[in-house]
């Protein structure tokens, strides 16, 4: 991996599953030396698809082309974009188990936005200590319980 232009951890909350939810980031930006936070909620969603938005939002706000980590807690993302996704395209978004890939509409959008960086991913374990990972988590909690 060339210089590393962003670092960005993100994190995904719900309160129920389906209920409301929250998701935050936070980016680093290495060559400006500037730190960036976005959060967001919807009133009825599931944490997996908390999850995915938070990244998603993240990588809409950084220039095409970047070189960049990213940090999250859920192996359903980790898992979706290094390994799952690549059988879902192929199987017309079908799971393994023959039904229709939940959140399709999240992985179709974050498969495109991948396609325009060159990222990194690395899972964190959850409530850990990892300072950043604990920040997001906490913002994406508040974004929900505003809405609870």
């Amino acid at each position: 991996m060339s210089d590393l232009d962003y670092i960005i951890y993100t994190d995904g909350a719900c309160l129920g599953n389906p209920g409301p939810g929250g998701w935050a980031t936070i980016i680093f930006d290495k060559k400006n030396k500037k730190r960036i936070q976005r959060v967001g909620s919807e009133v009825t969603t599931t944490n997996n698809r908390m999850e995915l938005t938070a990244i998603i939002e993240s990588l809409k706000s950084i220039p095409l082309q970047s070189n960049l980590i990213v940090f999250t807690d859920s192996k359903y993302v980790i898992n979706g974009v290094q390994s799952w996704i690549f059988q879902w395209k192929k199987n017309n978004w079908l799971g393994s188990n023959k039904k229709k890939v939940k959140n399709k509409d999240l992985w179709i959008l974050l498969d495109d936005l991948t396609k325009n960086h060159e990222i990194k991913w690395n899972w964190v374990k959850g409530h850990s200590g990892d300072q950043f990972n604990e920040e997001v988590d906490k913002l994406a909690r508040d974004e929900a319980l505003k809405l609870n």
